[in-house]
């Protein structure tokens, strides 16, 4: 009786161990992010001790042949569950990366992207350069700005600008690390942040962009008014029957917080609550959210966000399309006119009181007709 206990309580030791090891594997692998060739390789190197146990207790062989096996019936069991879970996590998850290939669009290169002036810029800078940053829908714009502006020699020298998200980008504004930063209108935190550091931000509009709502393709839902767009954020309209679509429950997609378009989705939902979404419904990227409307496992019940030039100039996206808002579809044409309701202004922030006399100079010539022109070039409206 007390060998039968005994053996049990081996076995569950065993198994209690296999669990432990099985839990710190999947951690591993999760941070990791390596792929199933290299978590098998592991599982098997965490199995092989265990191999040599029949060798080296022979008085208890039939014992530890049965906890091997155990061993073994569980490893398979965790990495058959893993694969799932792995598989799963993939569906609704994304990885921190750019959002964009930067050096598709990077200054004084032939094969560059940028919108280009066909002539010489009336406003040529050759010290004191400001150093810019933006958000990754606005890099081609301060990209060409550079290049028509800064002198060609600019890349040999420290760099004149940053590539960061909105989040990082305002914080190093604040921090007077940079001069002039390009996106969209900061949230509540971020001039907090700023204020934390004495710095005060000023807004100079130099564009006009849509804020959009996206679905699948094969989403029959065409439209939707305001009111239902905050009814379905707000997580009062749950079903897309319920606003003409199918008999699906609607997965609404959010970014996370601090991003630019996360703020503008604050600022249209006005005094209506925004729903707090299930952890797996927040997308580090812009390029991510997108990825999972067009990917999502229940791929055509769900919706994004994000900015009209980023989703349509950029992404590129085909699996995915714009949705009208009070029926107005968000072209160029209906943003520029302020038709579509969803409006919103491109900024160049800076901080009070910066010495560098040349952000003045380099906001005033965005501002000039060569300066919008590079706007409206790159895919944005012009503010004037």
């Amino acid at each position: 009786m007390i060998k039968k206990i005994f053996k049990v309580l081996l076995i569950l030791a065993m198994a209690g161990i296999v669990g432990f090891l099985t839990y710190v594997w999947s951690i591993f692998i999760w941070l990791m992010a390596y792929e199933m060739n290299v978590a098998v390789i592991i599982m098997i190197c965490i199995a092989f001790p265990f191999l040599f146990l029949p060798f080296l207790f022979k008085e208890k062989r039939k014992l530890v042949f049965e906890m091997v096996i155990v061993y073994l019936i569980t490893t398979l069991i965790a990495l058959g569950i893993n694969i799932a879970v792995n598989k799963y996590d993939k569906s609704i998850t994304i990885k921190i990366e750019d959002n964009i290939n930067v050096l598709e669009y990077m200054p004084f290169e032939e094969e560059t992207k940028i919108a280009k002036l066909g002539r010489e810029s009336s406003l040529k800078l050759s010290e004191n350069l400001p150093i810019l940053d933006g958000a990754a829908a606005v890099f081609p714009v301060y990209s060409s700005f550079i290049n028509a502006v800064y002198p060609d020699d600019v890349k040999y020298q420290e760099a004149p600008f940053y590539y960061n998200n909105t989040s990082l980008g305002y914080q190093k504004l604040a921090r007077k690390e940079t001069d002039i930063f390009f996106g969209a209108y900061p949230s509540a935190e971020q001039i907090e942040y700023a204020s934390d550091n004495n710095t005060e931000f000023e807004y100079t509009p130099i564009g006009k962009e849509g804020f959009v709502f996206f679905v699948n393709k094969d989403n029959p839902v065409n439209n939707l008014t305001t009111e239902q767009v905050k009814g379905i954020y707000s997580g009062k309209i749950t079903n897309w029957k319920e606003v003409g679509g199918k008999d699906e429950k609607i997965v609404a997609f959010q970014r996370k917080e601090d991003s630019g378009s996360q703020s503008m989705l604050k600022r249209f939902m006005e005094d209506t609550k925004l729903m707090n979404p299930p952890r797996e419904h927040i997308i580090d990227t812009m390029s991510g959210i997108t990825d999972m409307v067009s990917n999502y496992r229940n791929y055509s019940n769900s919706i994004g966000f994000s900015f009209r030039y980023y989703i349509e100039g950029i992404i590129k996206n085909p699996d995915i399309k714009l949705i009208s808002i009070d029926g107005v579809a968000p072209t160029e044409d209906n943003i520029s006119s302020d038709s579509y309701p969803i409006t919103t202004n491109l900024y160049a922030v800076t901080y009070k009181n910066n010495s560098n006399p040349n952000v003045k100079l380099l906001i005033d010539w965005i501002l000039s007709d060569e300066g919008q022109e590079i706007i409206e070039n790159t895919g944005y409206a012009r503010i004037k």
